[in-house]
Protein backbone atom coordinates (compact mmCIF):
# COMPACT_ATOMS: atom_id res chain seq x y z
CA UNK A 1 0.00 0.00 0.00
CA UNK A 2 0.83 3.70 -0.82
CA UNK A 3 0.69 6.26 1.75
CA UNK A 4 0.72 9.84 -0.01
CA UNK A 5 1.96 12.31 2.33
CA UNK A 6 1.80 16.23 1.74
CA UNK A 7 2.92 18.56 4.28
CA UNK A 8 1.91 22.13 3.83
CA UNK A 9 1.75 25.65 5.29
CA UNK A 10 -0.53 28.27 4.09
CA UNK A 11 -1.11 27.03 0.50
CA UNK A 12 -5.16 27.46 0.54
CA UNK A 13 -4.31 28.22 -3.51
CA UNK A 14 -2.80 25.11 -4.45
CA UNK A 15 -4.27 22.28 -2.19
CA UNK A 16 -7.09 21.49 -3.66
CA UNK A 17 -5.33 20.79 -7.13
CA UNK A 18 -2.79 18.96 -5.80
CA UNK A 19 -5.26 16.46 -4.02
CA UNK A 20 -7.30 16.45 -6.58
CA UNK A 21 -4.64 15.12 -8.94
CA UNK A 22 -3.64 12.62 -6.88
CA UNK A 23 -7.49 11.28 -6.56
CA UNK A 24 -7.79 11.29 -10.23
CA UNK A 25 -4.99 8.99 -11.23
CA UNK A 26 -5.42 6.22 -12.80
CA UNK A 27 -5.01 3.68 -9.80
CA UNK A 28 -6.85 2.16 -7.50
CA UNK A 29 -8.21 4.17 -4.21
CA UNK A 30 -8.14 1.03 -2.45
CA UNK A 31 -4.58 1.18 -2.44
CA UNK A 32 -3.41 4.03 -1.51
CA UNK A 33 -4.59 6.70 1.45
CA UNK A 34 -3.39 10.43 1.50
CA UNK A 35 -2.24 11.90 5.10
CA UNK A 36 -2.38 15.45 4.77
CA UNK A 37 -0.32 17.49 7.47
CA UNK A 38 -1.18 21.06 8.56
CA UNK A 39 1.92 22.50 9.82
CA UNK A 40 0.42 25.91 11.61
CA UNK A 41 -1.37 27.02 8.49
CA UNK A 42 -3.18 30.80 9.13
CA UNK A 43 -4.85 30.63 6.15
CA UNK A 44 -8.08 28.58 3.68
CA UNK A 45 -5.98 25.44 4.15
CA UNK A 46 -8.24 23.24 6.00
CA UNK A 47 -11.76 24.95 4.46
CA UNK A 48 -9.60 23.52 1.12
CA UNK A 49 -8.91 20.24 2.28
CA UNK A 50 -12.26 20.11 3.84
CA UNK A 51 -14.02 20.49 0.73
CA UNK A 52 -11.48 17.74 -1.10
CA UNK A 53 -13.09 15.17 1.81
CA UNK A 54 -16.22 16.06 0.78
CA UNK A 55 -15.77 15.72 -2.46
CA UNK A 56 -13.63 12.96 -2.93
CA UNK A 57 -15.29 10.84 -0.25
CA UNK A 58 -14.31 7.31 -0.97
CA UNK A 59 -10.17 7.95 -1.04
CA UNK A 60 -8.75 7.46 2.39
CA UNK A 61 -7.87 10.97 3.66
CA UNK A 62 -6.71 11.97 7.00
CA UNK A 63 -6.18 15.29 8.12
CA UNK A 64 -3.16 15.74 10.90
CA UNK A 65 -2.07 19.03 12.52
CA UNK A 66 0.91 19.20 13.35
CA UNK A 67 1.78 22.09 15.70
CA UNK A 68 5.57 22.17 15.80
CA UNK A 69 6.59 24.45 12.81
CA UNK A 70 9.05 23.29 10.53
CA UNK A 71 9.05 21.25 6.99
CA UNK A 72 10.71 18.20 8.77
CA UNK A 73 8.76 18.12 11.84
CA UNK A 74 5.61 17.74 9.66
CA UNK A 75 6.96 15.34 7.51
CA UNK A 76 8.10 13.08 10.63
CA UNK A 77 4.50 13.34 11.27
CA UNK A 78 3.66 11.75 8.15
CA UNK A 79 6.13 8.88 8.74
CA UNK A 80 4.69 7.90 11.92
CA UNK A 81 1.21 8.27 10.65
CA UNK A 82 1.16 6.63 7.33
CA UNK A 83 -0.32 2.95 7.31
CA UNK A 84 1.64 2.05 3.88
CA UNK A 85 4.94 0.36 3.56
CA UNK A 86 5.63 2.96 0.81
CA UNK A 87 5.90 6.75 1.21
CA UNK A 88 5.66 8.78 -1.08
CA UNK A 89 6.21 12.59 -0.54
CA UNK A 90 4.27 15.11 -2.35
CA UNK A 91 4.60 18.68 -2.90
CA UNK A 92 1.48 21.18 -1.58
CA UNK A 93 2.40 23.09 -4.43
CA UNK A 94 2.15 21.26 -7.13
CA UNK A 95 0.00 18.62 -9.26
CA UNK A 96 0.98 14.80 -11.03
CA UNK A 97 0.65 13.12 -13.53
CA UNK A 98 -2.15 10.13 -13.67
CA UNK A 99 0.15 7.48 -14.17
CA UNK A 100 2.06 8.79 -10.84
CA UNK A 101 0.83 6.34 -8.09
CA UNK A 102 1.15 3.13 -10.76
CA UNK A 103 4.98 4.10 -11.49
CA UNK A 104 5.77 4.17 -7.88
CA UNK A 105 3.78 0.95 -6.85
CA UNK A 106 5.15 -0.85 -9.90
CA UNK A 107 8.59 -0.19 -9.04
CA UNK A 108 8.92 -0.80 -5.72
CA UNK A 109 6.70 -4.08 -6.20
CA UNK A 110 9.32 -5.01 -8.91
CA UNK A 111 12.22 -4.44 -7.33
CA UNK A 112 11.96 -5.50 -3.64
CA UNK A 113 15.39 -4.39 -2.99
CA UNK A 114 15.11 -0.93 -3.78
CA UNK A 115 14.38 1.83 -1.24
CA UNK A 116 13.95 4.92 -2.34
CA UNK A 117 12.89 6.64 -5.87
CA UNK A 118 12.03 10.28 -7.31
CA UNK A 119 10.39 11.09 -11.03
CA UNK A 120 11.17 14.49 -13.08
CA UNK A 121 9.96 17.83 -11.77
CA UNK A 122 8.89 20.08 -13.89
CA UNK A 123 8.62 23.93 -13.40
CA UNK A 124 5.04 25.68 -14.03
CA UNK A 125 5.10 28.99 -14.28
CA UNK A 126 2.58 31.51 -13.02
CA UNK A 127 4.42 34.34 -14.95
CA UNK A 128 6.93 34.22 -17.56
CA UNK A 129 10.56 32.71 -17.29
CA UNK A 130 13.30 35.23 -16.29
CA UNK A 131 15.52 36.22 -18.58
CA UNK A 132 18.59 35.74 -16.05
CA UNK A 133 17.53 32.34 -15.69
CA UNK A 134 19.92 29.41 -16.72
CA UNK A 135 20.52 25.90 -16.42
CA UNK A 136 22.79 26.79 -13.06
CA UNK A 137 20.24 28.79 -11.35
CA UNK A 138 16.96 27.03 -12.81
CA UNK A 139 16.89 24.39 -10.87
CA UNK A 140 18.00 26.44 -7.51
CA UNK A 141 14.87 28.20 -7.69
CA UNK A 142 12.38 25.77 -9.35
CA UNK A 143 13.80 22.24 -7.77
CA UNK A 144 13.60 21.05 -11.69
CA UNK A 145 14.67 17.54 -11.62
CA UNK A 146 14.74 15.74 -15.44
CA UNK A 147 17.04 12.95 -16.19
CA UNK A 148 15.76 11.85 -19.35
CA UNK A 149 13.10 9.23 -20.30
CA UNK A 150 14.72 6.21 -19.07
CA UNK A 151 14.78 4.68 -15.81
CA UNK A 152 17.86 4.72 -13.99
CA UNK A 153 20.23 4.93 -10.56
CA UNK A 154 20.35 8.44 -9.56
CA UNK A 155 24.26 9.16 -10.97
CA UNK A 156 26.82 9.90 -8.03
CA UNK A 157 26.47 13.18 -6.07
CA UNK A 158 22.69 13.70 -7.24
CA UNK A 159 19.18 12.64 -5.41
CA UNK A 160 15.62 12.87 -5.83
CA UNK A 161 13.65 16.25 -5.11
CA UNK A 162 12.25 16.31 -1.57
CA UNK A 163 8.91 17.08 -3.29
CA UNK A 164 8.79 13.75 -5.30
CA UNK A 165 10.47 11.46 -3.85
CA UNK A 166 9.50 7.52 -2.19
CA UNK A 167 10.69 5.76 0.29
CA UNK A 168 10.16 2.05 2.01
CA UNK A 169 8.83 2.80 5.39
CA UNK A 170 11.65 0.40 6.62
CA UNK A 171 14.66 2.60 5.50
CA UNK A 172 13.55 5.22 8.17
CA UNK A 173 14.32 2.51 10.79
CA UNK A 174 17.77 2.35 9.23
CA UNK A 175 19.02 5.83 8.92
CA UNK A 176 16.05 7.87 11.52
CA UNK A 177 13.98 10.44 10.64
CA UNK A 178 14.26 13.77 8.85
CA UNK A 179 16.45 15.86 11.14
CA UNK A 180 14.23 18.90 12.86
CA UNK A 181 16.86 21.06 12.88
CA UNK A 182 16.93 21.53 8.72
CA UNK A 183 14.41 22.10 6.13
CA UNK A 184 12.05 24.99 6.12
CA UNK A 185 10.44 26.34 9.36
CA UNK A 186 7.34 28.98 8.69
CA UNK A 187 8.72 31.68 6.03
CA UNK A 188 12.32 30.28 6.97
CA UNK A 189 14.34 29.14 4.01
CA UNK A 190 16.50 27.00 5.36
CA UNK A 191 16.92 23.86 3.57
CA UNK A 192 19.45 20.48 3.65
CA UNK A 193 16.91 17.81 5.44
CA UNK A 194 16.61 16.09 2.29
CA UNK A 195 20.31 16.20 1.10
CA UNK A 196 21.01 14.64 4.83
CA UNK A 197 18.72 12.19 4.14
CA UNK A 198 20.42 10.92 1.25
CA UNK A 199 23.63 11.39 2.44
CA UNK A 200 22.67 8.78 5.02
CA UNK A 201 21.21 6.08 2.58
CA UNK A 202 24.65 6.66 0.09
CA UNK A 203 26.95 5.59 3.46
CA UNK A 204 24.91 3.18 4.13
CA UNK A 205 25.09 1.98 0.39
CA UNK A 206 21.38 2.18 -0.28
CA UNK A 207 20.72 3.34 -4.20
CA UNK A 208 18.07 5.45 -5.51
CA UNK A 209 16.43 5.53 -8.90
CA UNK A 210 15.03 7.50 -11.12
CA UNK A 211 11.41 7.42 -12.38
CA UNK A 212 10.59 9.22 -15.33
CA UNK A 213 7.12 8.58 -15.47
CA UNK A 214 6.26 9.43 -12.05
CA UNK A 215 6.15 13.41 -12.91
CA UNK A 216 5.05 16.47 -10.70
CA UNK A 217 4.60 19.86 -12.38
CA UNK A 218 5.79 22.18 -9.77
CA UNK A 219 4.10 25.67 -9.74
CA UNK A 220 6.19 28.68 -9.82
CA UNK A 221 4.70 32.06 -8.72
CA UNK A 222 5.86 35.51 -9.24
CA UNK A 223 7.09 35.80 -6.07
CA UNK A 224 10.08 33.16 -6.08
CA UNK A 225 11.28 34.83 -9.32
CA UNK A 226 12.20 38.02 -7.17
CA UNK A 227 15.69 39.10 -5.83
CA UNK A 228 14.60 38.82 -2.61
CA UNK A 229 13.56 35.41 -2.80
CA UNK A 230 16.51 34.67 -4.95
CA UNK A 231 18.72 36.31 -2.17
CA UNK A 232 17.22 34.87 0.82
CA UNK A 233 16.86 31.15 -0.16
CA UNK A 234 21.02 30.82 -1.92
CA UNK A 235 21.75 32.54 1.72
CA UNK A 236 19.66 29.86 3.29
CA UNK A 237 21.60 27.00 1.60
CA UNK A 238 24.92 28.63 3.10
CA UNK A 239 23.82 28.37 6.34
CA UNK A 240 22.16 25.02 6.27
CA UNK A 241 25.05 23.50 4.63
CA UNK A 242 27.24 24.92 7.73
CA UNK A 243 24.68 23.72 9.82
CA UNK A 244 24.59 20.38 8.72
CA UNK A 245 28.37 19.84 7.99
CA UNK A 246 29.35 21.40 11.72
CA UNK A 247 26.93 18.64 13.15
CA UNK A 248 28.58 15.97 11.77
CA UNK A 249 32.45 17.03 12.41
CA UNK A 250 34.90 19.99 11.72
CA UNK A 251 36.60 18.74 8.94
CA UNK A 252 33.57 17.59 7.17
CA UNK A 253 33.18 21.43 7.43
CA UNK A 254 36.42 22.34 6.49
CA UNK A 255 36.16 20.45 3.25
CA UNK A 256 33.02 22.02 2.23
CA UNK A 257 34.76 25.13 2.30
CA UNK A 258 37.35 24.05 0.33
CA UNK A 259 34.46 22.63 -2.32
CA UNK A 260 32.99 26.33 -2.44
CA UNK A 261 36.64 27.60 -3.03
CA UNK A 262 36.57 24.66 -5.97
CA UNK A 263 33.34 26.09 -7.21
CA UNK A 264 34.00 30.24 -6.86
CA UNK A 265 36.48 28.96 -9.99
CA UNK A 266 33.81 27.23 -11.81
CA UNK A 267 31.45 30.20 -10.96
CA UNK A 268 33.84 32.80 -12.32
CA UNK A 269 34.31 30.69 -15.46
CA UNK A 270 30.76 30.28 -16.24
CA UNK A 271 30.16 34.23 -15.66
CA UNK A 272 32.90 34.91 -18.58
CA UNK A 273 31.55 32.76 -20.77
CA UNK A 274 27.64 34.36 -20.43
CA UNK A 275 29.54 37.60 -20.67
CA UNK A 276 31.28 36.71 -24.17
CA UNK A 277 27.92 35.40 -25.15
CA UNK A 278 26.34 38.96 -24.51
CA UNK A 279 24.38 37.30 -21.70
CA UNK A 280 25.71 38.99 -18.47
CA UNK A 281 22.81 39.31 -16.35
CA UNK A 282 22.83 35.21 -16.67
CA UNK A 283 26.46 35.30 -15.24
CA UNK A 284 26.13 37.87 -12.64
CA UNK A 285 23.21 35.68 -11.42
CA UNK A 286 25.64 32.70 -11.18
CA UNK A 287 27.90 34.85 -9.10
CA UNK A 288 25.27 36.35 -6.63
CA UNK A 289 24.40 32.75 -6.40
CA UNK A 290 27.75 31.60 -5.51
CA UNK A 291 28.46 34.96 -2.61
CA UNK A 292 24.88 34.20 -1.17
CA UNK A 293 25.87 30.80 -0.25
CA UNK A 294 29.53 31.46 1.02
CA UNK A 295 28.20 34.47 2.91
CA UNK A 296 25.94 31.78 4.56
CA UNK A 297 28.56 29.22 5.17
CA UNK A 298 30.85 31.75 6.65
CA UNK A 299 28.21 33.51 9.16
CA UNK A 300 25.88 31.98 11.95
CA UNK A 301 23.48 34.44 12.05
CA UNK A 302 20.54 32.23 12.90
CA UNK A 303 19.63 30.55 16.63
CA UNK A 304 19.82 27.01 14.67
CA UNK A 305 23.49 27.48 14.01
CA UNK A 306 25.18 25.20 16.01
CA UNK A 307 27.75 26.15 18.99
CA UNK A 308 31.15 26.54 18.56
Amino acid sequence: MLSVIICTYNREKYIYNVLRSVAENDYPRSGYEIVLVNNNSTDGTQAECERFAREYNDVAFRYIDEKEQGLSYARNAGILASHGDVLVYVDDDATVNREYLRTYQNFFESNPDAMAAGGPILPVYETAEPSWFSHFTRALITGKVYLGDKERRFPKGKFPGGGNAAYRKSVFEQIGLFNVELGRKGNSLMGAEEKDLFDKMTALGIDFYYLPTAILYHIIPEKKLTKDYFDRLTYGIGVSERYRTLRISKSKYAKRLISECVKWGASIAIWLYFLLRLQPQKGNKVVAFRWNVSRGLLECTTDRCPAK
